[in-house]
This record gives C-alpha cells, sequence and structure tokens, in this order.
C-alpha cells in the first residue's frame, strides 16, 4: 500500500477543468484504493490560496494523443515544409526500423523518456515494419503503459522500400489486432500514414478491419495546404473529410492528426462522425503548418485531443504542448484555454476523448498512473494571498525537473 499526499490535480467533468484540492491517495495492487479531499477549493476571499515551497503537487499521469515512435531521433530538422521533411528527414529515420532488435530498443528508450516528463499514455506510429510494431507493442505493454500503436499503412507514394502490397499490410494489421485486441491496455491501431500514401483500395481495406474489430483508428488530416491540393489530385477533387469519411475511417474511434486547414462544412462531417481531432501546436509552428482554430472546432463540437508530434513536434513535455496550445489560440485572437481547462485536456479530457475509462483522473479504481511534482517557487505574496492562480502558475512556469516520480499501474517507474 501506498499512499501520496499533498494538492491533488482533481478532474471537474462538469466544467472541464482541473482543480488543485489538498489531500491523499493510496494505491494498492496498481489501482488507487481511495482518494481522500481535505477543502473545496483553492481560492479564499482575498485570492488563491498559494502554494508553499516544497509542496508535492499529485497529478494523473499526462496523455499524449498523437507521437512518432520512429521520430525521437530527428528532432530538430528545421526549416523544411512537410512534405520535403518527409522526404528528406523521416523516411531514412525510418529505414533503421526494418531492425526489428533496433526498434525495440529505441521504444524501451523513447517510454523512458516519456515517463520523465510525467506521460504514461500514449497513441503512437510505429513505421511500415510489421516486427517492429510487434515489439513496440510488447514493449509498451511490459512497461505497463496505456494506449494504443500502430503500424503504418502505406502502399504508395513514398520511398520503394517503404512501401508495401496493399494486402499484405492489411493482413498484418489484422495479425497485430489479434495479438493486441482493441480491449488490450496496450492496444493496436489501424493507422494508415495519410490520404497520400495510401490507395484508395488501401484506405477502404483499413475501414473495413478497423469495423470488423472495433479498433481505433490513427491518420492525418489537413496539415499543410500543399498537402489538401495534393489529395484533391490523387482522389479526383474530393474533400479531404470526404476521403476518409468514403473508407469509413471516420468514426467516434478515429484520432486524425492536425485538422488544421478546415472549413466549416469540414467540421460538421467530422462532428457528424464523432472523430477526434489530435491537436498539435508545436509541431504545427516547427513546420510552418500552420495554426489549428480550436475555437472553431469547439464550437462544431468536434472533439480536440493534444499530441506532441514527435519528431516534427520537439516538446517531449505535455505541459509545454498544453501551453503552446494555449499560445495558439492567443495569437488566433480567439480566447485562449485557461490553464485549468489545458490541465483537463492532458489527462481527464484525452482520456474521456478516446473511451479510456480508468486513466486520467485520480478516482478510485483508476489505474494508479500518477506523477508527483515539487515546483521550486511559491506564488505566496507577503501579507495575503496569492492573485495568481496556481494552476496558471504551474502552467506557464513549468519546468521539466519538477517531475520527481512516475507511477505506472501503481509502481514508481521514473524518479523516486
Amino acid at each position: 500500500m501506498t499512499t501520496l499526499a499533498g494538492r491533488l490535480l482533481v478532474a471537474d467533468s462538469s466544467t472541464r477543468q482541473m482543480t488543485l484540492r489538498s489531500g491523499s491517495i493510496r494505491i494498492n495492487d496498481g489501482r488507487i484504493a481511495d482518494v481522500t479531499l481535505n477543502d473545496d477549493a483553492i481560492t479564499t476571499t482575498d485570492g488563491f490560496r498559494p502554494l508553499t515551497p516544497g509542496e508535492l503537487i499529485v497529478c494523473p499521469g499526462f496523455i499524449d494523443a498523437h507521437l512518432h515512435l520512429s521520430q525521437f531521433g530527428i528532432i530538430g530538422a528545421h526549416g523544411l515544409p512537410l512534405l520535403k521533411w518527409l522526404d528528406q528527414v523521416t523516411f531514412p529515420a525510418e529505414r533503421s526500423w526494418q531492425d526489428e532488435n533496433f526498434a525495440r530498443e529505441m521504444t524501451r528508450s523513447v517510454l523512458t523518456q516519456l515517463l520523465s516528463f510525467g506521460t504514461t499514455s500514449f497513441c503512437g506510429y510505429t513505421t511500415v515494419h510489421h516486427d517492429s510494431a510487434i515489439a513496440a507493442l510488447e514493449v509498451a505493454s511490459q512497461m505497463g503503459f496505456r494506449g494504443m500503436i500502430g503500424q503504418v499503412l502505406m502502399d504508395r507514394n513514398a520511398p520503394t522500400d517503404l512501401c508495401r502490397e496493399t494486402n499484405r499490410l492489411i493482413d498484418e494489421a489484422a495479425e497485430t489486432l489479434k495479438r493486441f485486441p482493441p480491449t488490450s491496455e496496450m492496444a493496436a491501431a489501424v493507422t494508415p500514414r495519410f490520404a497520400i500514401t495510401c490507395s484508395p483500395q488501401l484506405l477502404e481495406s483499413a475501414g473495413a478491419l478497423a469495423a470488423e474489430h472495433n479498433a481505433a483508428i490513427q491518420t492525418h488530416l489537413a496539415e499543410t495546404k500543399q498537402e489538401c491540393a495534393r489529395v484533391a489530385e490523387l482522389f479526383d477533387s474530393a474533400r479531404y473529410v470526404n476521403v476518409y469519411q468514403d473508407a469509413k475511417l471516420l468514426t467516434p474511434r478515429t484520432i486524425l492528426g492536425h485538422g488544421i486547414h478546415l472549413d466549416a462544412l469540414d467540421r460538421q462531417t467530422l462532428a457528424t462522425q464523432g472523430a477526434v481531432i489530435a491537436h498539435c501546436p508545436t509541431a504545427n509552428r516547427f513546420l510552418g503548418s500552420g495554426q489549428m482554430n480550436r475555437q472553431a472546432l469547439d464550437q462544431a463540437q468536434v472533439n480536440v485531443v493534444l499530441g506532441s508530434d514527435i519528431g516534427a513536434g520537439y516538446e517531449r513535455s505535455m505541459v509545454s504542448v498544453a501551453r503552446a496550445a494555449i499560445g495558439t489560440a492567443a495569437s488566433l485572437g480567439n480566447t485562449p484555454p485557461t490553464a485549468a481547462s489545458a490541465w483537463y485536456d492532458i489527462t481527464a479530457g484525452t482520456a474521456d476523448a478516446l473511451g479510456w475509462d480508468d486513466v486520467g483522473q485520480l478516482r478510485q479504481g483508476y489505474r494508479a498512473d500518477v506523477v508527483v511534482i515539487q515546483p521550486d517557487f511559491t506564488t505566496q505574496m507577503q501579507g495575503h494571498d496569492s492573485i495568481i492562480d496556481p494552476l496558471s502558475q504551474l502552467m506557464f512556469a513549468w519546468d521539466d525537473r519538477w517531475v520527481k516520480q512516475t507511477y505506472l499501474r501503481g509502481q514508481s517507474v521514473w524518479g523516486g
């Protein structure tokens, strides 16, 4: 039995925000046995109740809804737009994953990095190499992560040695789903890379396979204008969103990376189909792809989650990604998310959008995937309480060195 006490980051599903409450959690047999809360709010009559030096913050593990396991070694390849970046940087790096042992060791290294930043659940892409995708799933499962990993499916418009015959890809994806079914804590996902690298037959077969297994789907959508124009050329001027819709790839279990260049009709289609957009603000900025209009998606009732999109993204910390999402909204002149809602986005909000009912909150019966944080500053002001919301200060003053300990299924797996 393990007890963790301090200020707890607690989800309020009615407001879709997090709040700080004094209290403790008890962990037993990999789950949160109970949660004790000692106060009702972080505010006082004069302002916010400040953090005190050395005080511990106990929060749910962070969730990264979009990353590429094979791309952690290419962070920082700056100055190229998406399609050139893929050709000149990404595809050459992904060839290394033809070596299953390399893929296995890289996955272990990458996931250890994630733990150091407090990430305990994720949605990841590998490469076209089937054995390496299986190896990545095995490592993530053995380490105790929650989430999904998909073998990338592509059969055209990529280097010949990274394309595969359509039926072979579908057979491999089906085999992966049998070994790591959708009900697994670490599950396989059907993962066509994006429409440019997938024939209509591959997209349709992927949609049918996902429907057969009720599997999650991962792909990319409308990241750049050049990409959108190329999709229109390849699919008889069809709208990008409709290419996926026609292939039965838009479902409530679909996570679409980016979704920047969409109009009102596109957003309506996504909302009707229940598909989820993974907002990747740091990657969008790095590649100069554009800025996603989160407010427009929210107004259309499209679910939005956050992703690092490593390696176009350069921030492994989901707190930094959440902070970038606030900055993107502000730069568009939209009402930016509050810090409290941004904390919700990278914990309970993503879990809810992805249908994961056992992570993302400090809640009795949930997996004990927990991060212990110790800030090195105080919001206290002499003579009265702080005028600054401590959740806002935690977000904007964030330092990754504050992550002192990360737990997976109740086991301390980093720090301590």
